[in-house]
């Protein structure tokens, strides 16, 4: 299982769903003990996107490494 930490503004979750959507492969998004559906918009606009988020899945994408690139934090 692959985790990134990444930090997303609002105006951003409706593109990063839109890639999450086009992966065959379930990819969660959390932040403390809630965790959501990465494709489903209403579920990450409800997280508390002031914090660090952890974005979790099971699969490979390039597309989607390459894009959640861009949110990433220095680990």
């Amino acid at each position: 299982m692959a985790e990134r930490k990444i930090m997303l503004r609002k105006e951003e979750v409706a593109d990063f769903v839109t890639m999450a959507g086009k992966c065959d492969f379930d990819i969660d998004i959390a932040y403390n003990r809630y965790t959501v559906d990465a494709k489903s918009i209403l579920g990450v606009l409800a997280l508390d996107l002031r914090q660090v988020l952890t974005v979790r899945y099971n699969g490979y994408d390039a597309g989607f490494e390459e894009f959640l690139g861009k949110f990433a934090l220095a680990s």
